[in-house]
């Protein structure tokens, strides 16, 4: 049999689920690794990508393989004679595996000369793992190793979402969206309309016939959308968004339609032309841009009918205060108009239905708007914020609708604007006891003075820093990922199987992580009062607790 060691990713969507496929890591990282020793002993130069690791003793591992593996050996059961090593090396080189590690002792002092012939002859990468490297740390660091290249992608699509919501408050920001869309995928991106005209389009411009491709492909996806009976959908509303690809000669081509207006507009098209195939980078940036440009070529943003909030947000891009612009985007008919509810909500992996990405689901993202009473709701991901115009001296209501679209939320208290922070990580506070409580929702209350408040803010910062300095040079996965974990285990009560949840990542992950923060604090974790101490640590390190 093979021995795997799990490799849990996030992702609650289809988009996530093909992260899933193609987390790995070049095979080059895993040999550069000084604590490894590993060395390429036959086999191409190229540099294979590494999906998961196995540990394998029989003779033919294939029923078990299902490609992308370092598969790991010591030879056990290896054939003795060069027909059926040569054997043994087609058929995992037939199951796609990536590359073949072979280990040294006790079972052969040094790597057969008929696989290292093999391995040449069937083009497989043969790695030689020394006496002092165990399989499980092989797969150890190459698990550490897609979780960083996974941490350096979500950082880059924050950072190109980022960019993307401040092309969309431009004047021109139809292009500018289009031109942050191409920086950051290094596509050349076009909108074009339902005859295959190109609207708008930035990057570099690819040779024929890739432009002349992609418009055909466009036009031919636009219309098979814009055919499509109304079945599923409510009579006379806008056709359903579609995507398409086509791949010819190095040049990758996708299609992405936009919404139409109404039942009989035929959508717009986002067209994009990239020398590599889509990555989960290009993937979520592409949402985003495809929602954004959806948003921006609707009627309503063309008509400007959200005026009000339209106008808050050019006076604050141009110095004015939160407090200041806050009474210009609560309803006219709303009692309060300097008082705002913050919310803080987390998927629910229990819940009967999956709450959007940025831009998955326009329709679900207004509904979960409708349940609030408030269209500025903010999605990233599995977390979402939102600001709800509140009345000073009532409770938070906490409508029972979010909750059925598969969130859990915290709410803070009714606050003037300009102590919106406070009311921030007073909702953060009550979304960390609602997941704790495993309740729908939490609404913050109003308490006798807390511990919080007998410390000076300064003394609880500096004692926090001190108490997690340790953390600063941790290695992979992080200090920053070390402190979640912590936080997230305290908050269920050290939980393993609920943090793990929570997390999304196996209950040995967490259990290998919370033994490197006992081993960084010098702490025993199952002291009730260290479990106290760490979690007022925890709420002066985020700043919670100030004030």
């Amino acid at each position: 049999m093979i021995e795997r060691e799990p490799c849990r990713t996030t992702g609650a969507d289809p988009a996530a689920d093909e992260a899933a496929d193609e987390a790995s890591v070049p095979l080059g990282v895993l040999l550069a690794d000084p604590s490894l020793g590993l060395r390429q002993v036959a086999g191409p130069a190229e540099d294979r990508r590494i999906g998961t690791v196995g540990t394998t003793e029989i003779e033919d591992p294939t029923p078990y393989l299902v490609g992308g593996e370092l598969l790991l050996t010591a030879g056990v059961r290896l054939p003795q004679d060069a027909d059926g090593v040569d054997t043994y090396v087609a058929q995992v080189v037939a199951a796609g595996v990536a590359a073949l590690g072979f280990g040294v002792a006790p079972v052969h002092e040094e790597v057969p000369a008929a696989l290292i012939a093999a391995c040449d002859r069937h083009g497989l990468p043969l790695l030689r793992l020394p006496r002092h490297t165990p399989f499980v740390a092989v797969g150890r660091a190459t698990y550490a190793a897609i979780a960083e290249a996974r941490n350096r992608d979500l950082k880059t699509i924050s950072r190109a979402q980022s960019a993307l919501a401040s092309a969309a408050a431009r004047p021109d920001a139809l292009q500018a969206v289009l031109t942050q869309l191409s920086t950051h995928t290094g596509t050349w991106a076009v909108l074009f309309d339902g005859q295959g005209n190109e609207l708008f389009r930035a990057g570099r411009r690819p040779p024929e016939p890739a432009p002349g491709r992609l418009r055909d492909l466009a036009v031919r996806t636009t219309a098979r959308t814009a055919a499509r009976p109304a079945t599923g959908r409510a009579a006379g509303g806008p056709p359903p968004p579609a995507a398409a690809a086509d791949h010819h000669d190095g040049v990758h081509l996708t299609v992405h339609t936009l919404p139409g207006a109404d039942g009989t507009t035929t959508p717009l098209a986002l067209g994009q032309a990239a020398a590599t195939a889509p990555s989960l980078v290009h993937r979520q940036v592409t949402s985003t841009a495809t929602v954004l440009l959806a948003l921006l070529t609707s009627p309503r943003h063309a008509l400007s009918t959200d005026s009000h909030g339209v106008g808050a947000l050019v006076r604050l891009m141009l110095g004015a205060t939160p407090a200041e612009v806050a009474p210009a985007l609560v309803p006219s008919e709303h009692p309060a108009h300097d008082h705002w509810v913050v919310v803080h909500g987390r998927q629910d992996p229990r819940g009967p239905a999956r709450a959007p990405r940025p831009g998955a689901d326009p329709a679900q993202l207004a509904a979960l708007g409708t349940a609030l009473g408030t269209p500025y709701v903010h999605i990233d991901g599995p977390a979402l914020r939102a600001l709800v115009p509140g009345a000073p001296g009532t409770r938070a209501a906490a409508p029972a609708q979010a909750g059925a679209l598969g969130w859990t939320l915290g709410f803070s208290s009714p606050s003037p604007a300009d102590e919106l922070p406070r009311a921030d990580a007073q909702a953060g506070q009550a979304l960390q006891r609602a997941i704790a409580a495993g309740a729908a929702a939490v609404v913050h209350e109003a308490t006798a003075p807390a511990v919080h408040s007998l410390v000076p803010p300064a003394a609880a910062r500096e004692f926090a820093r001190a108490r997690f300095a340790a953390f600063d040079g941790a290695g992979t996965p992080g200090g920053s990922v070390l402190l979640g974990t912590l936080r997230t285990w305290l908050t269920f009560h050290g939980s393993w199987d609920r943090t793990a949840t929570e997390l999304q990542v196996h209950r040995n992950t967490v259990r290998h992580r919370m033994t490197r923060v006992a081993d960084l604090l010098g702490a025993d974790l199952q002291d009730p009062a260290v479990r106290m101490e760490l979690w007022f640590a925890l709420e002066w390190h985020s700043g919670e607790g100030d004030g």
